[in-house]
């Protein structure tokens, strides 16, 4: 059995496991608040044997970048439903956009920060509103 929308946190994940509640968790980097909890989640299941996997939640590029980061953490041996930019969009917001091999996998970009580019024209392209604070 995974769990997925119970897990909130490494304790969720530690408690499931000292009930033999689960086999597998899946973890969800907004679901859990972010990077720091998300490799702590990682880590109690990896130490504890449990494999983890990671889901989505129908991110932008920016988004899926920070999930194939995450996925290339030890404990995530299970393939997770970070899919290609062109699933959903039209044109993502990243450059370039991320791509699924054809043996199904996502490379992981090799270099610093989240491994593509904000595609700024894009983005304005999108905006409906814009308020900026400057200082003075």
């Amino acid at each position: 059995m995974c769990l997925d929308e119970s897990i909130h946190s490494a304790e969720d994940a530690r408690h499931a496991i000292d009930l033999n509640a689960c086999r597998v968790v899946n973890v969800k980097l907004g679901r859990v608040g972010g990077h720091t909890e998300a490799k702590r989640v990682e880590a109690v299941c990896r130490e504890s044997g449990i494999p983890v996997w990671c889901g989505g939640m129908l991110e932008s590029g920016i988004g899926r970048a920070h999930n194939i980061a995450m996925a290339t953490l030890a404990g995530f041996t299970l393939p997770g439903d970070v899919s290609a930019s062109s699933r959903y969009w039209e044109e993502d917001i990243v450059e370039p956009p991320v791509t699924v091999t054809s043996r199904g996998t996502i490379t992981a970009p090799s270099q610093p920060g989240i491994g593509f580019a904000v595609n700024r024209s894009r983005v304005d392209s999108l905006t409906m509103r814009c308020d900026r604070i400057t200082s003075k």
